[in-house]
């Protein structure tokens, strides 16, 4: 099963394309989408959805897993990241792909054990799960690896998810 993991944002979006077979996870790449704030939020949004579209047309994943909006006391970021996690579902769903979302607890839990880990624990299980030489970076892209892992333990553990969200 191919996966891309996406960790949302308006300035900067992690993404994370990895294959997992049985209990064994492949990464193929893990980066950052960047936009810039001199450009109107629409055109930020626009960028976001081009460039997932764009992953997914070069990678083909078959399921897409977004980390649910995490909000703060700003409400004007969680506005604006819940408009760009609008147009990264709505990317998803234009291909056909099968999406589903979780909370950060969710994510934490999957990934270390532990729904309150911090974050450099988070990052030092998906180094140790994914076999990676060094810790992942930047943070929104190891944040993207650990949504993929996440999905794919969930989806092992639970055939047929997708009815249920």
């Amino acid at each position: 099963m191919r996966i891309l993991g996406i960790d949302p944002g308006l300035a900067t979006i992690g993404y994370a394309v990895v294959d997992k077979e049985t209990n064994h996870f492949d990464v193929l790449e893990y980066g950052v989408i960047k936009t810039s704030a001199d450009k109107k939020d629409t055109k930020r949004l626009e960028i976001i959805h081009y460039n997932i579209e764009e992953l997914i047309k070069e990678f083909k994943p078959e399921e897409m897993a977004v980390e649910e909006l995490f909000f703060n006391k700003n409400v004007k970021t969680a506005i604006a990241v819940g408009q760009a996690r609008g147009v990264i579902l709505l990317a998803g769903s234009q291909a056909g792909l099968k999406v589903a979302e979780y909370t950060p607890l969710q994510i934490k839990q999957a990934v270390v054990g532990y729904g309150r880990a911090d974050k450099n624990q988070v990052q030092q299980m998906v180094k140790s799960l994914l076999n990676l030489a060094e810790l992942p970076r930047p943070d929104d892209a190891a944040d993207a690896l650990a949504v993929s892992i996440c999905h794919g333990h969930v989806f092992s553990a639970h055939s047929g998810w997708e009815e249920r969200l």
